[in-house]
């Protein structure tokens, strides 16, 4: 029965870290219009699409901003009514980028991002304690890449990806009268991408992107027992109560599909596609150095589980008016599919289908200067809980908005 219990566990404690969710906050003047892609003015395009740098009017281009994230989860039992609600501090993902044209047709440039990563924060007591406590998920992707125009109205793009990320996380183990940690700071991964961007004519605006998966390796990873000593042994744990594990962590895939279209020359529209490959959740492998802990009966040491996430898709739609020739004004609206089903919810990250208004503000300075402001607000809908697999039943809602502050810089 011990067995049992802790395995479920440390299950639900390494799936947020292998399904961290997307976090589509890679530039402040995308966000404000519902986090679009077909906008090469600067050096921000080099994430969504490496091909981008090569319609950049600038030579050099520096872009750098983050944001604040605020997110609130409630979850109730419908029998007992008795209900819980997260108390997570802000996140704030960043970015920065720099796109240089070496030549005419050909530009190179570095992207630096934080696309995966969350932190949440449930009541010590709470109904789900032995699923998730705390948890605090990072992850940096740093992108070298290159662009080369291949006729003046179409360019091609590649990236590589280097990518780093480290969790931490908290639970109960109530039957063990005690707590879990498990933390790896260490685990690495690689991965590409490239893309496609035309300008057909002086209206149109057309981004074809994909993002590569990218599969973190956990080498070094610690689970931490805060238990009776006496326990120890019997669980294989060393003298500081803990044992080491590994793990393979996937980052999901991304294509991408943009349309952007001026209807005036102060007036434009964009809109984007995007298909997130999160069926490849399929399972998830945890192989522990000593603790029989798993659920393999060839090897007591490996814990297997099924993830049953499927594919998802993004509907975006953004505006912009240039309402001065200093300022424009920027509003949007998106939709995002959760990728799980509500026999899959987990309270570890926490995903719901959601509508979400964007808005913002543009200015340019003088000397290629600009700044850039914006918000958002999601909407998520509400949800039945229906896990049978982690004996997690009742209903869960959510709210979030998110703010940024982006610089920028085109030189010569």
């Amino acid at each position: 029965m011990k067995k049992i219990l802790i395995s479920s566990s440390l299950l639900a404690g390494s799936m947020l870290f292998a399904g961290g969710f997307r976090v589509s906050l890679q530039g402040i003047k995308q966000l404000a219009m519902a986090h679009t892609s077909a906008h090469a003015e600067d050096a921000s395009v080099t994430f969504f699409n490496p091909a981008g740098m090569s319609f950049i009017p600038s030579k050099l281009s520096v872009v750098a901003g983050g944001f604040g994230a605020k997110s609130e989860v409630t979850y109730q039992n419908l029998n007992t009514l008795e209900s819980y609600t997260t108390d997570s501090p802000i996140g704030t993902p960043l970015y920065a980028a720099i796109a240089y044209k070496v030549m005419p047709n050909l530009s190179v440039g570095f992207n630096f991002s934080t696309p995966f990563g969350s932190t949440i924060e449930w009541p010590e007591d709470w109904a789900g304690r032995e699923i998730v406590q705390r948890l605090e998920l990072k992850s940096f992707y740093f992108q070298p890449m290159v662009s080369v125009k291949l006729a003046p109205w179409a360019s091609l793009g590649a990236s590589y990806i280097y990518a780093k990320g480290s969790v931490n996380w908290d639970k109960a183990v109530t039957q063990l009268d005690g707590t879990l940690n498990l933390k790896d700071e260490k685990a690495t991964g690689q991965g590409f991408g490239f893309g496609f961007y035309f300008q057909p004519d002086a209206k149109w605006d057309i981004s074809v992107a994909y993002r590569s998966p990218v599969d973190m390796e956990a080498e070094e990873g610690k689970a931490t027992f805060a238990i009776s000593p006496a326990l120890y042994s019997s669980l294989g744990l060393d003298a500081n109560g803990q044992d080491n594990f590994k793990a393979t962590l996937p980052l999901v895939e991304e294509y991408t599909v943009g349309l952007t279209y001026k209807v005036t020359p102060k007036w434009l529209l964009s809109a984007d596609f995007n298909y997130h490959g999160w069926e490849r959740y399929s399972k998830l492998t945890l192989d522990f150095e000593k603790a029989p802990i798993g659920n393999q009966a060839s090897d007591p040491t490996i814990l297997v589980s099924p993830k049953n996430f499927h594919n998802t898709k993004t509907f975006r739609l953004g505006t912009q008016y240039q309402l001065t020739d200093m300022i424009a004004g920027r509003l949007g609206w998106y939709y995002d599919e959760s990728p799980y089903e509500d026999e899959n919810f987990i309270p570890e990250t926490p995903s719901f289908d959601t509508n979400v208004i964007t808005g913002g503000l543009g200015f340019k300075f003088a000397k290629g200067f600009g700044l850039d402001v914006a918000g958002a607000w999601a909407m998520p809908q509400s949800r039945k809980v229906e896990n049978s697999n982690s004996n997690f039943f009742g209903q869960a809602k959510a709210k979030a908005f998110y703010f940024g502050l982006g610089l920028s810089y085109n030189a010569f």
